[in-house]
């Protein structure tokens, strides 16, 4: 098992500058505890993402980390246009080192593509035709593609990745569609909700990498065995009791925050995540307790779910600074130790998800 976080910076009740701040610190502070990922999420007119540019934050974090691979969760690829996107994370893999992860998806808000006058009817063949050009920046030296949207015509490719032939793709185990995609892509996949949900859409993801090995290979895939992430908002304290109490309120204000834009439309999102505390953590996807109890409550979800990748959300709601750190403290000294070698040899699709094969992925 590796261990990444899942976060989106939220806004709150201090300055926004010491939020950057103290999120560089816990960046750093994973980076030490020795996680695989920071993933970034990306959002618009709302106080659920104070880093609707997330290329910019992770430019930052990049110059503040060494080791710890740095990414997205995910770039709405409907509102880019590809060329400045390419570049963009040309740019950010060269000044990270080689650590760059891209995730990338259509994105599920009407109300945010109403902020760039954007149609999200439309994004289903915006995102394919994005997709479409950064595979080509990626993997040629010239870009030929024609879209309603943009053409380009033999356009030079100059700026290249440190990662060759391009840095690992991320994407949402959502629905039938997304562990068809990914399969076919040859790329990571994370997904979220309750347990019986997640186990299948994990499943399903398996099977389809075993039949799209050709297509992965055609379109020189640097994935070799991907990691199969299950994201779980997590809160830790010395006691469940203490835990629950300062858990309930983060998660209260969390989901107010994932809504808000929705209500102010007269809509709810469509997320696979309860609103209540209690709801969402009989779904598991809230897990809020002493060490002992996130410890049995993570040992017995990847049991059933089958996951290689367990990604956090760490710092979420009405969480202080102080409290994501202590989380994160005994999450590092009391159950990281615990769920270490948990679904170690997971197979998929024929290839082991071996700690081996887990880095070979990363290169």
């Amino acid at each position: 098992m590796r261990f990444g976080v899942f976060d989106y910076i939220e806004a709150g009740d201090i300055p926004l500058d010491q939020t950057y701040e103290e999120r560089l610190t816990l960046i750093q502070s994973l980076e030490a505890a020795d996680f695989y990922g920071y993933h970034l999420s990306e959002h618009h007119a709302t106080p659920l993402s104070m880093t609707p540019s997330p290329s910019i934050f992770l430019a930052a974090a990049a110059r503040e980390t060494k080791r710890i691979r740095l990414g997205t969760l995910l770039y709405l690829l409907p509102l880019y246009h590809p060329m400045r996107l390419l570049e963009e994370l040309c740019m950010l893999d060269q000044l990270s080192g080689g650590r760059l992860d891209i995730g990338i998806g259509r994105g599920i808000s009407p109300h945010e593509f109403e902020a760039f006058d954007t149609d999200f009817a439309d994004s289903g063949a915006d995102f394919d035709h994005c997709f479409n050009v950064l595979h080509q920046g990626f993997t040629r030296d010239r870009i030929n593609y024609s879209s309603p949207n943009f053409t380009f015509k033999d356009v030079p490719v100059v700026l290249r990745s440190k990662q060759q032939p391009h840095p690992p793709f991320w994407y949402g185990l959502r629905g039938e569609h997304g562990p068809v995609f990914a399969a076919k892509h040859g790329m990571n996949g994370v997904t979220l909700g309750p347990d019986d949900r997640v186990s299948k859409i994990i499943q399903s993801f398996r099977e389809e990498w075993a039949l799209h090995a050709d297509e992965r290979k055609a379109l020189s895939s640097p994935v070799i065995s991907p990691f199969v992430g299950v994201m779980r908002a997590m809160f830790i304290a010395d006691t469940d009791a203490e835990a629950e109490r300062i858990a309930r309120k983060a998660h209260g204000v969390w989901f107010d925050n994932l809504a808000w834009l929705w209500k102010v439309r007269g809509t709810f999102p469509p997320i696979a995540i309860a609103p209540d505390f209690d709801q969402a953590r009989a779904a598991g996807t809230l897990v809020a307790g002493s060490p002992d109890t996130v410890a049995r409550i993570f040992k017995a979800q990847a049991e059933r779910c089958g996951h290689n990748y367990l990604v956090l959300l760490l710092a979420f709601g009405s969480l202080t600074h102080q409290e994501q750190m202590r989380s994160l403290e005994l999450f590092r000294t009391e159950v990281m130790p615990k769920l270490a070698d948990t679904n170690e040899e997971t197979v998929l699709g024929g290839a082991s998800c071996s700690r081996t094969a887990a880095l070979a992925s990363r290169k």
